[in-house]
């Protein structure tokens, strides 16, 4: 039995999106599951579109989901093997040169009306004459779209991926790692099935999208291996057994509701979630062939119970007011990491006579349904010796917000009936940015007025002078945390692997781009559970 052989093939035309991380998973996942290995291949046919950003930011994120790729191999290396097999196929009647405009194609194919079916009259020219003018598109004869090389299939095939479809085409710009060697390049359905017989591929993993495609991939290999001059050319430079064939497989792309399928390295990596996370979600979705339409609320839920067990708690405020506890003397507390897992240890923290709350957590008029702090009324510190009690308050007349809290340790109460974040004096401000929906509802195109109209206006809010404690200084020196498998394997992380849990916030990571040495940003996560208005 042959070993299992798959690729991933992006066009580095863009930034991976989180479908994109179900593709890897499932080719680099199959393939290791059978002792095989998996290609990275950048299917780098259209210098129009591609960058260089684009083929080093794939890569990245390839390796950032803990996948080590056999090789990087690029379609543009068989540039040459690839026009050898186009001239073969024209010498077998199987390819022809056409010069239709688009309109004359559409009539072809059955036009608006679906009518009947017609080959273009430029598949009746002679071998000589197609060899002639692919190589005089080859050294410029042609401008683009004056030329262009159809594979020559089966018209009155019922399925579109057989209407003699473009296996060469001229792209008037150099490219980016050719130069300008080429003036045409092969098409996707031309190089596809090829580039996966070079390097043996023996399952070509896809989305349900390629399931048409199936047919005339089915075609080209069958055309290889029935015709030895054709296929020989292709097996003595690629090393590859006559009849070798990959298998076809499709499941369907994953997408998410409302926000999108935006970029993983800036929606995903950037937030913070952990490539561990992005893994074990596409696992638990599994592989089907059935539409993977996602509430953005279930890929939450997952990387919710990945940090949960992955990182290390801290407390911060995200609007702090200070709290002055008259009878308190500074002490240190040892503060664990996380109360279900010892191995992460422990940090001393100051308990100072002057803390910090969040504002949220006091009110001027108490009632019977809040139990946070209020004028004589107890609240509990997480980790403090002793729950306070306030017992007066200050306020800026000219904004009605509290300046100042006074209180005092109440050491009769001893389970108050809510514990409360605090930090103490000394702590690190810092900015945090809690990122919510783009949109109020999934449907944006549907709010009346359109999209604009659908804006969340709390798409993002800025706490610009919140506090955490300084405990954050060993989360990010041992950051990534050794519970975090996914990063752990790369044996090293960024800025965007230095994650906790905000104790009764979120789960929060530092920002790669923002953060500097005198300035600290977070970007929340995901919320320490789901919303009760989500779905």
């Amino acid at each position: 039995m042959k070993p299992v052989v798959t690729r991933f093939p992006p066009e580095p035309n863009g930034f991976l999106h989180i479908g994109h991380a179900k593709a890897i998973c499932v080719n680099f996942g199959f393939a290791k599951y059978h002792g095989g290995k998996t290609y990275l291949r950048m299917d780098d046919t259209n210098p129009e579109a591609e960058e260089e950003r684009y083929f080093v930011a794939i890569e990245e994120m390839v390796r950032w989901l803990g996948f080590t790729p056999h090789a990087v191999t690029y379609s543009s290396d068989n540039f040459q093997k690839l026009y050898d097999l186009a001239e073969k196929l024209i010498g077998l009647e199987k390819a022809y040169v056409c010069h239709c405009n688009d309109e004359e194609i559409k009539a072809q194919r059955g036009g608006e009306s679906h009518g009947p079916r017609f080959r273009c009259s430029h598949a009746a020219q002679s071998v000589e004459t197609n060899l002639a003018e692919f190589r005089g598109m080859r050294d410029g004869n042609y401008k683009p779209r004056e030329a262009f090389l159809r594979m020559k299939q089966d018209i009155e095939d019922g399925n579109p991926q057989m209407w003699d479809l473009a296996a060469y085409r001229i792209l008037d710009k150099p490219h980016h790692r050719t130069g300008p060697t080429w003036r045409i390049y092969p098409t996707y359905d031309f190089t596809h099935c090829l580039c996966d017989s070079f390097e043996s591929v023996t399952h070509s993993l896809c989305t349900t999208e390629f399931i048409q495609s199936r047919v005339s991939y089915e075609w080209l290999n069958k055309t290889r291996e029935h015709n030895s001059i054709f296929r020989g050319t292709a097996c003595s430079q690629s090393h590859v057994s006559p009849k070798s064939k990959s298998t076809n497989h499709e499941a369907f792309q994953l997408e998410f509701t409302n926000p999108c399928n935006a970029n993983m390295a800036d929606y995903i990596k950037r937030r913070g979630v952990p490539p561990g996370a992005v893994v074990e979600f596409v696992s638990e979705l599994g592989v089907t062939t059935a539409p993977s339409v996602i509430q953005i609320s279930r890929f939450e839920q997952t990387v919710r119970r990945y940090l949960e067990r992955t990182v290390p708690r801290l407390m911060l405020v995200l609007d702090p007011v200070p709290v002055v506890i008259e009878d308190a003397e500074e002490v240190e507390v040892d503060v664990p990491f996380s109360p279900k897992n010892s191995e992460m240890g422990s940090h001393k923290l100051k308990f100072t006579r002057t803390i910090y709350i969040d504002r949220s957590d006091f009110r001027e008029v108490d009632s019977e349904d809040y139990f946070r702090l209020a004028p004589n009324k107890t609240v509990g510190l997480l980790q403090a010796p002793y729950p306070i009690k306030a017992v007066s308050f200050t306020k800026d007349e000219a904004t009605g917000k509290t300046t100042e809290i006074r209180a005092v340790f109440d050491k009769e109460t001893k389970k108050p009936k809510t514990f409360i974040q605090w930090v103490p004096s000394g702590s690190r401000e810092i900015e945090v940015r809690i990122h919510n929906s783009l949109f109020k509802s999934e449907k944006p195109d549907d709010a009346e007025g359109g999209y604009l109209n659908d804006l969340n206006p709390e798409s993002e809010v800025i706490y610009p002078q919140a506090m955490i404690e300084l405990g954050f200084d060993e989360v990010k020196a041992r950051a990534p945390w050794p519970e975090a498998a996914g990063e752990n394997e790369l044996g090293k992380g960024g800025l965007e692997s230095v994650r906790f849990q905000a104790m009764r916030v979120a789960y929060f990571a530092v920002d790669p781009v923002d953060s500097t040495d005198s300035k600290v940003v977070f970007n929340r996560i995901v919320s320490l559970k789901e919303d009760a208005g989500k779905s």
